[in-house]
């Protein structure tokens, strides 16, 4: 089988984050050895983050600055092609903010999956190492124990009753060497419980923190897409309490954007410490505990290594054998003797079956195989697709703070548009003929009026029929409700054949019949009925 060196190849990303400079609080520069319990260390990894926390101010001191520029060097936005070119800017701008915005969710659930993802198999791996190690303590316990209290309990009882025979008794005191040589050779295991290493507790507590690390990004992910969804909609509304709520919401995804980032970016740089030289950080940690032969054959695993625990295994299967070649003399020879002691030999013939059992299966536990490879997937879960998924947290973090940043950007200039929309309407003179708000209050009291007045001239004109056009309505509709009547009477939109009493603006032309009608008016009829005939 091949080296772990060779499985196990540290991935670019990882060499490029260790080269990130390792500065502390003092501004000293320190050494990119893993050393997680150093103050010092752990120093230059918050270094980072207050990088992130500087960029974060950088960007706020910048939307400041824009935003007082506008608000300051206001233009000249009454021209028409001004408030074209300001909203074509805004939409373009909303655009790009919501294509951002799109992306960098999407890098952002990719991301949060692959960290899920490799963090699952680093706990993975370190329940099975820590089922391993667990099998190789209870296989030790237990053989240590059967041989301590069960086989010297029953050696005890086959030396009473063979006490009148030698020969016997100096056998039971060589088979009584031979389980304190067993017992000597599996307390020389390692205790892998005095490297102070508890793998069940770090693996608990790696996915408990990793689960709501997952958590909160996917409720960070959402939020930035509701809110860039929710911005574009005030825009496209036009509805500015909408688009204030979306500004003040845009500026605190601002902030945890840039602290995400320099969160992710102090945690990959420190995995990526570890990932460059794993070896070297397990061999100090356990070196006070272990013997330095038993984890460099673990972490490499070669062939060409030898098996710190053959000399012990062998003793022990040798050991094993003797006792049963001298159980099975006694059987032979001793019982037809003494029937009495049947029962204790056939007792340490079972315990020494299921020793043997236990020693089978404690050869394969302690292979290097079975822990070299959790060992790798660990290493692969963790330097692989764990900082792989942090960089597109990272990428994520950025392309979050440039869409917010360009949002509010955005959102400002519509405003103003919109305020200026609304000052525009307020500034229409509501005595204003042309005003389609002022045409429709006084509709109704000008419409009474002159339908009273041209009424009295109808029974005043008496056998005067010229007038056709009083059986038709009087109105005092929109432009839209005159060219309707004018198609329905003239069937031409040219001209009018409702009269002009109460209008608020004048008609195109007049059709012949109306233009008839009012020359063959006397100058009474005219001053009776005022102005409301002329043209």
């Amino acid at each position: 089988m091949s080296s772990a060196r060779v499985d196990y190849i540290a991935p670019w990303w990882t060499y490029w984050l260790h080269q990130f400079p390792h500065v502390n609080l003092r501004f000293q520069p320190l050494d990119h050895t893993f050393k997680p319990q150093d103050e010092n260390y752990q120093q230059s990894l918050i270094f980072l983050g207050c990088v992130a926390a500087a960029g974060l101010g950088v960007n706020l001191l910048c939307l400041a600055i824009y935003l007082s520029c506008l608000c300051c060097c206001r233009k000249d936005e009454e021209e028409e092609e001004s408030k074209k070119s300001n909203s074509c800017c805004v939409t373009w701008a909303a655009v790009a903010a919501g294509l951002i915005c799109c992306v960098a969710v999407g890098v952002g659930f990719y991301g949060n999956s692959e960290t899920n993802d490799g963090v699952y198999q680093l706990t993975y791996s370190l329940y099975n190492a820590n089922h391993t190690l667990a099998g190789v303590d209870s296989l030790v316990t237990g053989t240590v124990g059967g041989m301590q209290s069960g086989l010297n309990e029953h050696l005890s009882r086959l030396g009473e009753i063979f006490a009148a025979r030698g020969d016997f008794v100096q056998t039971l005191q060589f088979m009584q060497q031979m389980s304190e040589n067993i017992i000597k050779q599996l307390l020389g295991l390692p205790d892998w419980e005095k490297a102070k290493v508890d793998l069940a507790a770090i693996a608990d507590q790696t996915a408990y923190v990793e689960y709501y690390r997952w958590l909160t990004y996917l409720l960070i992910l959402i939020l930035d897409l509701v809110i860039c969804l929710a911005a574009c909609l005030g825009l496209a509304k036009q509805s500015r309490w909408l688009l204030t709520t979306m500004m003040v919401c845009g500026v605190l995804t601002l902030i945890l954007s840039w602290a995400s980032l320099g969160a992710d970016v102090a945690t990959a740089v420190g995995t990526s410490d570890f990932c460059v030289a794993p070896d070297k950080f397990l061999m100090n940690q356990t070196k006070d505990a272990i013997s330095s032969d038993i984890v460099h054959y673990y972490l490499y695993c070669s062939q060409t290594l030898p098996n710190p625990f053959q000399q012990s295994l062998t003793v022990f299967q040798r050991s094993l054998t003797t006792m049963q070649i001298q159980i099975q003399g006694l059987l032979q020879f001793a019982v037809p003797l003494f029937p009495t002691a049947e029962r204790d030999l056939l007792s340490i013939q079972h315990l020494l079956n299921n020793s043997e059992a236990s020693l089978h299966q404690l050869t394969a536990l302690l292979d290097c195989r079975g822990l070299n490879k959790d060992y790798l997937d660990a290493l692969i879960g963790v330097c692989y697709d764990g900082v792989e998924g942090l960089l597109y947290l990272c990428l994520f973090s950025l392309l979050a703070a440039c869409a917010f940043s360009v949002m509010l950007c955005a959102i400002p200039r519509a405003w103003r548009q919109i305020a200026n929309r609304d000052r525009d309407y307020d500034d229409i003179d509501d005595g204003d003929p042309f005003n389609p708000q002022s045409r429709r209050v006084t509709s109704h009291h000008s419409q009474q009026g002159n339908m009273h007045s041209f009424c009295s001239y109808s029974s005043s004109m008496g056998s005067q029929t010229s007038l056709h056009p009083p059986t038709q309505a009087v109105t005092n509709a929109p432009l839209s409700e005159y060219m309707n009547q004018s198609a329905l009477f003239g069937g031409n939109p040219r001209y009018e054949n409702v009269p002009l009493i109460g209008r608020g603006s004048p008609p195109p032309s007049y059709s012949p019949t109306m233009r008839a009608t009012y020359l063959s008016m006397t100058e009474d009829q005219i001053r009776h009925f005022g102005e409301d005939f002329r043209a």
